[in-house]
């Protein structure tokens, strides 16, 4: 009803006013009055004094007699955005520096320094975080800023709740007048076409008025699969950072954090053994931490480092059964598709020959494996040639940026438990 309102205004209204009458939306129709929600005094004034003649016209074109109108002002969305996630508390470290840098720049300057940021990285890293800290920094520097995070998820359920109940002007009025969407894990949008076209619109509504996205996913744009190439092409079109799992030092400044707010008094040798333990992602440290202080909480007992090790145990004992020179075979073997027996083999193949070092590289790095133990899992004759071959692999990576990547890949892949 209101588009057939709005229609008929085309011609009465200018341009810049229609934008605004757009964004009302009747929430009451009858035969005898209609209440419309404003979203704000001055959209609410604009229709009072500017185009109140126009208004009572068009609503007597289409009710064939004038009914009664009411103006209330709309409360404002909510943000989703939480609170307890600030750039005060995020624990920057050489793994997420970048991401960190331009969240921090972008809260800054919305739409002027990177648009859209395109934060990239694994389950439980931090990239969340960075969202709900860019959205806070937004709305602390500008209280009246439209902002809003969302998950590809939620933003897929409204849209088929938006189409379900015909009300999708009102879908697309909330997320093209925004100052600033930041939407979470965007691949599982992923062969939702009917979604992904109505993103793509979105993208280019905000985009074009200048308004700041922030987009996560778990892989860089080109690497989604099953989304379509004119999204990927609009993803690249900002910054793409990427956030690592966090190295020893910052694992270990992250558990001083957390611990800290959570008020636990635990000894670095404490600290030192769960950084050390855990080392896939954030939120797995943070689960860790709870965990002791509900046992403390309760048992009221002292933390010592063999309650940690017996309150850990299950970690443990999980990423020891991952971290062995078999599962580092086999993965090694399923990347490069090739069998875990020619990996044992002694063939110069480069196909095999490149995998097999690779595996060798790996198994010494993240493995307690001795180099005895690394020859007899290899079948190899010397201990040279794991020497060398780690050196090998070490020298290519320096100058070979996708074999590097490859490499972080499979690793990740193995110590993400």
């Amino acid at each position: 009803m209101w588009e057939k309102v709005i229609e008929n205004l085309k011609n009465k209204v200018e341009t810049q006013d229609l934008e605004k009458l757009s964004l009302v939306e009747p929430i009451f129709v009858s035969e005898d009055k209609i209440t419309l929600a404003i979203p704000g005094e001055q959209i609410k004034e604009l229709l009072k004094s500017k185009y109140k003649n126009q208004l009572k016209e068009s609503l007597k074109l289409i009710f064939n007699k004038l009914p009664k109108i009411e103006l209330i002002i709309k409360t404002q969305d909510k943000d989703n955005l939480n609170s307890k996630y600030g750039f005060e508390n995020f624990v920057v470290g050489p793994s997420n520096q970048l991401a960190y840098a331009a969240s921090v720049a972008v809260s800054e300057n919305p739409a002027k320094a990177y648009n859209p940021l395109f934060i990239y990285g694994g389950v439980g890293l931090g990239k969340t975080h960075l969202l709900h800290a860019i959205g806070n920094s937004i709305k602390k520097n500008n209280p009246n800023a439209r902002v809003l995070y969302i998950s590809s998820e939620e933003f897929t359920n409204e849209l088929i709740n938006s189409i379900q109940y015909k009300k999708m002007t009102q879908f697309r009025n909330k997320y093209r007048n925004l100052d600033c969407l930041l939407i979470d894990d965007i691949q599982f949008i992923s062969k939702k076409e009917r979604t992904e076209e109505e993103f793509f619109h979105t993208f280019n509504a905000l985009y074009e008025s200048q308004k700041q996205i922030i987009i996560t996913s778990d892989k860089p744009p080109n690497e989604i699969p099953d989304i379509e190439n004119r999204l990927k092409s609009r993803f690249s079109w900002g910054l793409i950072v990427d956030i690592q799992p966090p190295e020893l030092e910052t694992r270990i400044a992250i558990i001083r954090k957390k611990a800290e707010l959570f008020n636990l008094e635990i000894s670095q040798e404490i600290i030192e053994f769960i950084a050390s333990s855990i080392s896939s992602n954030v939120r797995e440290i943070e689960g860790a931490l709870i965990k002791i202080s509900a046992y403390k909480s309760i048992m009221r007992k002292p933390v010592t480092l063999n309650l940690v090790k017996s309150i850990l145990q299950d970690i443990i004992i999980r990423k020891e059964k991952m971290l062995t020179a078999e599962n580092i075979q086999k993965t090694v073997a399923k990347h490069f598709n090739i069998s875990v027996d020619s990996l044992k083999s002694s063939t110069r193949k480069k196909e095999i020959l490149i995998p097999r070092e690779i595996a060798m590289y790996l198994t010494r790095k993240i493995t307690k494996n001795s180099l005895p133990e690394i020859k007899a899992k290899f079948g190899v004759k010397s201990h040279a040639t794991i020497i060398n071959a780690c050196k090998r692999i070490e020298s290519e990576m320096e100058k070979d940026i996708n074999l590097k990547k490859k490499v972080e890949e499979i690793e990740k892949e193995i110590t993400d438990v």
